[in-house]
């Protein structure tokens, strides 16, 4: 049966991005790359609250405190504490920032935050630039502060994911049309055996995903119009339709995990850039929450 969206935040992103549901909260927070905001949708009220940054804002992910999440900027990963909109410590930087931004960026099952970059394409003012992709790097910051590279060589980082068992991991190049399979090993946090996993998919590029339980990749298609669910063995099994072509990520929300929330681009017709949601058949998986140990 095909699900049927609703939006359920008209906010008008120009790139809506990095969702991550919080359930202490109830709510889902998630990100307008170019207008550098972070959004809270409380999913009892029904409320949008907004905080305006000075750099563009690409992702979020949750920590082992639930009053911190981690914002992912352009040029540096920081720790955030929404109650007080307070600004903490720097957890990584970025070397190549301003000619490089980072991009998608999600926490493994043993606590480490992994974040992919690509060549910035937001000026000073949020504006759009025309730039070559190419240069972009996998990284993983572990919750000693350690750092290492996995990937180089990246048009656009997107997708990061993790198989319900932690043995896979998915990651994309939206510009090459591939999402690509790893062999994950949880104890080391090492990603190894790289192969396409899903290449070639004829409706948009890949952009964000999220797993559900019974391990299907829900992936966000930029320029397609849809969010797709594709089975473990790389065949795409569903399509979740939508009313705007720039569907940019997606994550389970909601008490028991079966509202999937969809993030769009602001370019195009008039619900494009607002926030969407689906009830779906299929359970997701809890987000990670990253390792503070000492750097809370």
């Amino acid at each position: 049966m095909p699900q049927k969206f609703v939006c359920v935040a008209p906010v008008g992103d120009h790139c809506g991005e990095g969702a991550v549901w919080h359930s202490g909260e109830r709510a889902l927070y998630w990100t307008d790359i170019n207008r550098f905001l972070i959004h809270r949708f409380d999913e009892a009220t029904k409320s949008v609250r907004t905080w305006m940054f000075d750099e563009p804002v690409t992702a979020l992910t949750l920590t082992e405190r639930d009053d911190t999440l981690i914002a992912i900027f352009g040029s540096k990963a920081q720790f955030w504490q929404p109650a007080s909109n307070t600004l903490g410590r720097v957890l990584f930087r970025l070397p190549a920032w301003p000619t490089m931004r980072c991009n998608d960026a999600r926490v493994d099952p043993r606590g480490s935050l992994w974040i992919g970059s690509m060549r910035n394409n937001v000026g000073v003012e949020g504006e759009e630039l025309d730039v070559a992709f190419s240069e972009g790097v996998l990284y993983r910051v572990d919750p000693d502060g350690q750092v290492s590279e996995w990937k180089r060589e990246v048009g656009i980082s997107n997708t990061v994911a993790w198989s319900p068992g932690g043995d896979v991991f998915y990651f994309a190049d939206t510009p090459t049309n591939i999402i690509y399979a790893f062999d994950y090993d949880i104890s080391s946090g090492a990603i190894s055996r790289e192969r396409p996993f899903l290449a070639g998919f004829e409706r948009g590029l890949p952009d964000g995903s999220a797993v559900d339980s019974r391990g299907f990749l829900w992936n966000a298609r930029y320029g397609g119009g849809c969010v797709v669910g594709i089975a473990p063995d790389g065949s795409v099994q569903r399509t979740i339709e939508l009313p705007v072509a720039n569907a940019t990520t997606c994550t389970f929300g909601g008490v028991d995990r079966r509202t999937l929330y969809i993030t769009t681009a602001g370019m195009g017709p008039r619900l494009a850039g607002s926030l969407f949601a689906v009830t779906m058949d299929t359970e997701g998986m809890a987000e990670n929450h990253f390792g503070l140990q000492t750097n809370g």
